[in-house]
């Protein structure tokens, strides 16, 4: 499947909105709810909910600029622990979700960090009741590999994300929910690497990506 570049860029920014829309929706009526409350206790909570949506905001965002966008310039290599920053706040608005941090280098080529990104955003949402996602990676002489597992009671991925994914044809077009799929595979394709997506087994799914070390 092709998509033009400005069709592409409209599936990000709708991606993007959809997720800020409930967070700072949630501010919205809290500043609302604050302008009528005269309670003490009330208004204190009030405040206490406006400073959790203003942090979601912020954390995706940051997620989002570091996944989508072109933080620290193309061809850069990036801290991992700035990556890890970034999947931490994503998954932090889930309570019932857990990370896992088994990467063990400093820094990986941006296009690398991008593949991680955006495959710990979809194994997050595969996680529909809670549950944990693991991350690891190895960056060899050749080759840069990356592994998500996400580990839950109940783990769920549409087909057609997993299409998207692995061969970009993911149905008859590309939907903003599959945007960071189609995004992954673009990467990775274009870097003439593979990526691997595994069947749901003791519920539990793997995400794989493997990048010529050149190029990621």
């Amino acid at each position: 499947m092709t998509i033009s570049p400005v069709d592409f860029a409209s599936l990000l920014c709708s991606r993007l909105c959809h997720d800020l829309l409930s967070p700072i929706g949630a501010m919205s009526n809290g500043l609302e709810l604050l302008a009528d409350e005269t309670d003490p206790a009330m208004r204190t909570r009030c405040l206490e909910l406006l400073s959790e949506s203003a942090r979601a905001s912020a954390n995706k965002l940051k997620f989002f600029r570091l996944a989508f966008g072109a933080a620290g310039g193309f061809g850069d290599r990036v801290d991992m622990r700035e990556a890890r920053g970034a999947v931490e706040g994503l998954l932090a608005e889930n309570k019932r979700l857990t990370l896992h941090w088994a990467v063990e280098e400093p820094e990986l080529p941006k296009a690398a960090v991008k593949v991680l990104l955006n495959l710990a955003l979809i194994a997050g949402d595969t996680l529909v009741r809670g549950g944990t996602v693991t991350i690891g990676t190895e960056e060899g002489e050749h080759t840069t590999e990356i592994v998500l597992r996400a580990e839950g009671p109940r783990v769920i991925l549409d087909p057609d994300l997993r299409a998207t994914l692995t061969d970009g044809s993911g149905g008859e077009s590309v939907t903003p929910r599959a945007a960071a799929a189609f995004l992954v595979h673009a990467i990775v394709a274009d870097a003439g690497g593979s990526v691997m997506v595994t069947d749901p087994v003791d519920n539990t799914l793997l995400f794989g990506a493997t990048l010529p070390s050149r190029l990621a």
